[in-house]
């Protein structure tokens, strides 16, 4: 194992769940998990990373061992990022690099936006820029000129009390529909860490709740498209993805003062389709 089982840690917003690994004296890294997955996901890919890091890796609100939490305004997005900024401060990181993937990439950029002195290198894999509107509105051009049949999980989700009502008793074949590798199988061991965790009771609420705050999330990001990300950045794609499709990417040069991008053939799940590859690109990138 590369991660340590979950340990608890009380702030206060709340109790949280973290994982750690690599060397305890090394470079902090944060990597934060997305949906409907837990800090496991690192899992893999902390296996191949080079010596000189040391990698915490929160479980988000409602997911992994952290609290479910009734209310939906625990669930937009910065307030998401103030509760791993409340771990980090209780743990006494200061600096440190920072890597999100799915929604932990939009609360690792919220993340940046609240501390951007104390984040000195970013890794976002997988997900929207907040402050990419204009590659953002191409992409709703492209989903409504086509099949948008890929999204339905969201309109599912965002129904009020669908997700409570249909999921429980239903986990392992909820998220085996998800979590299925494109070009390379999840491994057996992750998913079946996020059929436990999604069995918890309050979880399909709490999961359903990062959707159900999507239209209070991007009224807050149309204010941020003059933003450029001062941190030296990368951007890990994985280029099978059905959902965040290629067109995210167009205009990612305007988000940045410094960004680079590699591609991965992988679905959305790239770091645990390909660990190694991905790995590979983090190495080349973060400071040990």
């Amino acid at each position: 194992m590369f991660l340590s089982d979950p340990k608890t840690l009380t702030t206060p917003r709340g109790t949280f769940t973290w994982r750690e690994g690599g060397d305890t004296n090394g470079a902090p890294v944060v990597m934060i998990h997305g949906w409907p997955e837990s800090s496991y996901c690192w899992e893999h890919v902390g296996r191949h990373l080079k010596k000189g890091l040391r990698v915490i890796a929160p479980d988000l609100r409602g997911l992994g061992d952290s609290e479910r939490t009734e209310g939906r305004e625990h669930y937009v997005k910065h307030a998401l990022a103030h509760d791993v900024v409340s771990m980090l401060d209780e743990l006494g990181i200061d600096d440190f690099q920072l890597i999100g993937h799915d929604w932990g990439g939009i609360v690792a950029q919220e993340v940046a936006l609240a501390i951007p002195d104390r984040v000195s290198r970013m890794i976002i894999m997988n997900i929207a820029l907040v402050n990419n509107l204009k590659g953002n509105m191409e992409v709703i051009e492209k989903v409504r000129s086509g099949s948008n049949k890929s999204y339905w999980y969201q309109h599912f989700q965002q129904e009020k009390g669908l997700a409570e009502a249909m999921i429980p008793g239903k986990e392992d074949a909820w998220i085996r529909h998800f979590v299925r590798g494109v070009v390379e199988p999840i491994p057996e061991d992750a998913v079946a860490e996020y059929v436990r965790m999604y069995s918890i009771p309050g979880t399909p609420g709490a999961g359903a709740s990062y959707y159900r705050t999507f239209a209070d999330d991007t009224k807050r990001w149309a204010a941020l498209s003059g933003h450029k990300w001062s941190m030296p950045s990368l951007y890990i794609y994985g280029n099978k993805d059905r959902v965040i499709i290629p067109e995210y990417l167009n205009h990612i040069e305007d988000c940045f003062e410094s960004i680079r991008v590699e591609q991965v053939d992988a679905g959305h799940f790239l770091q645990e389709e390909k660990p190694e590859e991905v790995a590979g690109h983090m190495n080349g990138f973060l400071q040990a």
